[in-house]
């Protein structure tokens, strides 16, 4: 018994499986994290141990479970931008109805001459989002950029912050405008004031896009994988749509609920005042979520360096898919929260 030597206990192999299960198990107790998801790695991983071969599958497919939670990190966000373009749909339903009921003479009060066509006022939405993306452009990153420090002047999410507060602002603005234009028609005199009343409401939502058209765009693909960005793009795309799709919803709901009241043909018996400040209301309660899905978002790095796995002997060929298994894990482990 003296003479037995007692024999070392073996050591658990280094394997890629080894290697994500306490890299996944580190990463959950970050804030933020889906961790739900990453079981389906742990599992795939525990399937390729058997084998050395299915090593370099289960890298592949922590990677992709990785991709997965980088899209549903997005979705916050993505829901808080529907709200602004169903504020934009307005300026091509309710505006050009408010404008066939206003006066369309280019000098107020006239009885005669040119009037301008009713849809033509969309025209200054669209002069709002040419100046507005040139000014960004030229006045106001530069300004953002030497107060805050950063060569962008403002982030992503900062761009459509100011998308979203100036869309209530124009919903503000609009049901404004639509009580006066109601009371001076229906008042004493049917009084028809001038179709112009509505250009600021349109420059406002004009500006709101230049901001938020950006700022969603270059959110989406800068913090899609790189592998999905095409998909980003179809994530904004589906903003918009949906957006339309809300404000059809609200339309027929408001209708039901208020028996007509709101909403008729002539908007002369109908309060689309108050539909408009319905809509800025929720436009305050949508950037009040968006603010705190902002503040809690992390952005990805700037600059991800490639994983590549080293030629050479046997040996680096064998420890590739471990190595490429480390960089991975610490580039999404040197992501950073950024305030908004």
């Amino acid at each position: 018994m003296d003479g037995e030597k007692l024999e070392p206990a073996a050591k658990e192999p280094t394997t890629v499986a080894n290697r994500a299960r306490k890299k996944l198990r580190n990463r959950a107790t970050k804030p933020h994290a889906v961790t739900c998801l990453d079981k389906a790695a742990i599992v795939e991983a525990d399937l390729s141990a058997a084998t050395a071969e299915k090593e370099p599958a289960a890298a592949s497919t922590v990677t992709e479970v990785e991709e997965v939670k980088m899209v549903v990190k997005l979705l916050p966000i993505w829901s808080t931008c529907i709200l602004f373009w169903t504020v934009y749909s307005q300026m091509t339903t309710f505006s050009v109805e408010q404008a066939t009921r206003m006066d369309r003479h280019l000098r107020p009060g006239a009885t005669s001459g040119f009037t301008v066509p009713a849809g033509s006022f969309s025209v200054f939405l669209f002069v709002s989002i040419l100046l507005f993306t040139s000014l960004n452009e030229r006045l106001l990153v530069p300004l953002a950029a030497r107060l805050t420090g950063r060569p962008q002047g403002l982030t992503s999410l900062q761009r459509v912050g100011a998308g979203l507060v100036l869309s209530v602002a124009a919903m503000a603005v609009a049901a404004l405008v639509e009580r006066k234009r109601r009371d001076a028609s229906v008042g004493e005199g049917h009084v028809a004031v001038s179709a112009f009343w509505l250009v600021p409401q349109f420059f406002l939502v004009g500006a709101g896009e230049a901001f938020a058209y950006v700022g969603q765009l270059e959110f989406f693909i800068r913090e899609a994988p790189e592998r999905m960005k095409s998909m980003s793009t179809g994530l904004f795309l589906v903003t918009l749509a949906m957006g339309f799709f809300l404000s059809s919803f609200l339309v027929f709901a408001v209708d039901g609920v208020t028996r007509g009241a709101w909403i008729r043909n002539n908007l002369d018996r109908g309060r689309l005042d108050l539909f408009y400040w319905m809509l800025a209301v929720l436009g305050v309660a949508n950037f009040a979520v968006f603010l705190v899905f902002a503040r809690r978002h992390q952005y990805k790095p700037s600059a991800v360096p490639a994983a590549v796995a080293p030629a050479g002997s046997p040996a680096d060929s064998a420890g590739s898919g471990e190595k490429e298994m480390d960089d991975f894990v610490a580039v999404k482990e040197a992501v950073e929260g950024v305030d908004v």
